[in-house]
């Protein structure tokens, strides 16, 4: 058996005979350069997409050796920023020292062509849907009016499926226009409608580069939709599909570059359906520490990090890290129960503009009671070149491209039958009140999750302590009005409902529920009113329907007592109309007609 010294004296020898002789041979580009510019650089460098020029022939690249040297052997392309063997990603593009020794070397000796025998074929890419046909094309109301100059623009463009039945999406594919104009997007889905008052007029969407959506506590967000130029777009895998319902909003968040000429960018978005529904429930969470964020002007490292322990068993799918100019080091870890360690990302010298998401070639498996850490180191100082600030100034979080972010967003799958994110959802907000007892969603969201599990005196706490952060917010108005009348307090209620219907008058939850607790308390007519006014805005709402077949059937049954027979049984006949099934109106009806 030969000893470990003296087998890496044996190979050490073999690499010393060999040199010579691999260098005698200069690499060609037919034989060594074209395999690896074709897989890592030609998804960008071809004709159509956002690289400034092609890399598909020997020409294109001879014309361009010694740019391609520089930036690859700085590790500037191709642009992917995970460190290797911190996290095993699909579709990994970056160059191993090899290639990169190969492509100097080809330089060095003069770009020598090589036969053409052995010339691989050049990549072919397709010009329309990379997916094929769309089974529904979007396309944005408007275009944008992109400025000659200037800094960076971050845009949001709304759109509206048109949608009569859900339906269940398995994969995305943006087209964003002038592709060359747009560093990358972000798909998100808004099924509350709170991108509209975001806008400043209809149909023209509204600038912002992390915006902010009202989402329901009960319906998270469980999917990363991105684009990056040279992209290949995510097919969800079996049983990922994700909801799509009528009445739904789609956001494009896009990162915009100007040209040096005014441009019009007007994105579409292609879906493609699937009849088989979502059976496997991923949730995004996000570790974050914004209120940690506030950097001195001058800082060389200043560092930002998060713990999160899990509740369950999980897989974590994919990762988005996300910060902006001032970033650097930005890393993720587990650490489990065993005290092991498990990296998730790390990043050494993070680039904004080359941000993306990463999925793991493989779930990364996390037991319960592991802890997620995020540790995100920050230069403000005048030697980071990305500092946006001459001379360096205070940064604090925010949303403007000049603020900061410390954001890690992760897909995570929990393991076990049925849909498990309620669970791990509630841990993560109770995370979030522990470093923010003001937050305002957090506290919504832990009321709301309390309510669903019958608790309703622990939503109660909950949402007082949410309307007193924001009273001007009406949902937490109308879920507290839920609480207190899940608790018997039915007049406490009532205010709760109207002060939601004051801050936004065409809220038709807070109407619905308004109703309803008005008629519990007996004022029958106010009840109706309002349940009118529900279906005067949307007549096919069938919960609006029943409960003011509920009402008029109550208030059929206290005329009949006064002896009112034809004015009851006008009540009941219009309940019946608006449904049908009301065995107690039918039952009443027949009753005061003497049947």
């Amino acid at each position: 058996m030969i000893s470990r010294s003296v087998r890496g004296a044996c190979w050490g020898a073999l690499a010393l005979a060999m040199a010579p002789a691999a260098r005698a041979v200069p690499p060609t580009f037919s034989h060594d350069v074209a395999p690896i510019v074709y897989e890592k650089c030609a998804p960008c460098h071809h004709p159509g997409e956002a690289a400034p020029f092609s890399l598909l022939t020997y020409a294109d690249v001879k014309k361009r050796g010694a740019l391609i040297v520089s930036v690859t052997r700085r590790g500037y392309m191709p642009p992917w920023l995970p460190q290797h063997g911190y996290g095993d990603f699909s579709g990994e593009r970056r160059l191993i020292p090899e290639e990169i020794s190969t492509i100097t070397a080809w330089v060095a000796a003069g770009t020598p062509e090589g036969s053409a025998a052995e010339m691989p074929p050049a990549p072919t890419f397709t010009d329309g849907w990379q997916l094929g046909t769309p089974d529904l094309v979007i396309e944005a109301g408007s275009s944008f009016p992109l400025p000659a100059s200037g800094p960076d623009v971050y845009w949001n463009f709304i759109f509206t499926p048109a949608l009569t039945e859900r339906r269940w999406v398995r994969a995305i594919e943006i087209r964003p226009g002038e592709r060359r104009l747009v560093h990358h997007a972000n798909l998100l889905v808004d099924r509350m409608g709170s991108a509209r008052a975001q806008e400043s007029a209809p149909g023209k969407g509204f600038p912002g580069m992390d915006l902010l959506l009202m989402r329901s506590p009960f319906d998270p967000d469980g999917h990363l939709l991105f684009w990056k130029p040279g992209g290949t777009p995510h097919v969800e895998p079996e049983g990922f599909a994700w909801r799509l319902d009528p009445g739904n909003l789609l956001v494009l968040n896009m990162h915009l570059q100007p040209s040096g000429k005014p441009e019009e960018v007007r994105p579409s978005v292609g879906l493609y359906f699937t009849d088989r529904p979502e059976t496997k429930f991923p949730l995004l969470i996000q570790l974050e520490n914004d209120g940690a964020l506030d950097i001195p002007a001058g800082a060389r490292d200043f560092v930002v990090s998060d713990d999160f322990r899990l509740p369950l068993d999980a897989d974590i799918l994919a990762v988005y890290p996300h910060a902006h100019y001032l970033g650097k080091l930005l890393e993720a870890w587990a650490t489990l129960p065993d005290g092991s360690k498990k990296w998730l990302v790390r990043i050494p010298d993070w680039d904004s503009n080359w941000q993306s998401v990463y999925y793991y070639r493989e779930p990364l498996y996390l037991p319960k009671d592991s802890v997620i850490h995020l540790r995100y180191h920050y230069d403000n100082s005048a030697a980071n070149v990305r500092n946006r600030s001459h001379p360096p100034r205070r940064v604090r979080a925010g949303n403007q491209a000049t603020d900061e972010m410390g954001h890690l967003w992760l897909q995570i799958l929990p393991r076990g039958p049925g849909d498990r994110r309620r669970e791990l959802q509630e841990a993560v907000i109770r995370h979030r009140l522990e470093k923010n007892p003001g937050d305002f969603e957090a506290h919504m969201n832990l009321g709301a999750i309390q309510l669903s599990r019958l608790n309703a005196q622990a939503a109660v706490t909950e949402l007082r302590a949410a309307t007193r952060l924001q009273p001007d917010r009406p949902e937490a108005s109308n879920m507290l009005g839920l609480a207190l009348a899940a608790t018997g307090r039915n007049s406490e209620a009532i205010e709760q409902f109207a002060l939601a219907l004051r801050a936004r008058p065409g809220y038709a939850s807070a109407r619905f529920n308004l109703a309803t607790a008005l008629a519990k308390a007996g004022k029958l007519d106010d009840a109706t009113d309002n349940l009118r006014r529900v279906l005067a805005d949307s007549p096919e709402d069938a919960a609006a329907k029943r409960r003011l077949a509920e009402v008029l059937t109550l208030r059929g049954v206290l005329l009949l007592r006064d002896g009112k027979r034809g004015e009851a049984v006008a009540q009941f006949d219009e309940a019946l109309r608006l449904d049908p099934s009301n065995e107690e109106a039918r039952k009443n009806r027949e009753q005061a007609l003497g049947h």
